[in-house]
């Protein structure tokens, strides 16, 4: 078996635990169980439970960011990225809810502030300025923080509305850039 196969059957059996356990109870031993592989086998895939949800995580969101970079605008990737955070809601709900270390919630941050100032710096071949970087992560703080309370609030807005508030959020300084290197 493939060591991307295991980890995709590794991550369907946590998303199985989650349906009755809160992540914090979940356990190593609960999710080889159902899936059948060994603790070995955990272990040689992922550091602990935190690290297979991220990669899970990433995942799901890695197509939305490779074509966000090839010329679609953020306002089409975060539909997307909500999209699939509304088709996996049950694996996110429970995802956001830990703030143990290695979650979720600083994972995502972590996740597309490093893609945003990885996109910035391919377009204009040059870093964020100090500045740009304190607004980009003041910006993507507070994304993952709407993100979390839209989908524990029950997604009361769609994809879109979600998205554009976000974007009408974003500080100007930042907006400015990114309608300079065609993201918005």
């Amino acid at each position: 078996m493939k060591k991307t196969d295991i980890k995709l059957k590794l991550a369907e059996a946590m998303k199985v635990c989650m349906k009755t356990t809160s992540v914090e109870n979940i356990t190593v031993k609960q999710i080889v169980e159902v899936c059948q592989v060994s603790r070995q086998s955990f272990y040689r895939n992922f550091i602990d439970k935190y690290d297979l949800i991220n990669w899970y995580f990433d995942l799901l969101l890695e197509q939305s960011f490779k074509e966000m970079g090839s010329g679609e605008t953020v306002r089409e990737g975060l539909i997307k990225k909500f999209a699939y955070i509304k088709e996996e809601r049950l694996f996110f709900t429970a995802g956001f809810k830990g703030d143990e270390q290695n979650n979720l919630k600083e994972h995502d941050f972590i996740m597309i502030y490093e893609f945003y100032c990885s996109l910035i710096r391919e377009k204009t071949h040059e870093l964020p300025d100090k500045q740009m970087r304190k607004l980009l992560e003041m910006y993507c703080q507070a994304s993952v923080y709407m993100t979390v309370q839209w989908l524990m609030k029950g997604m009361p807005e769609t994809e879109e509305e979600l998205a554009d508030l976000m974007i009408a959020a974003m500080p100007p300084l930042l907006h400015q850039l990114f309608q300079k290197i065609g993201l918005v």
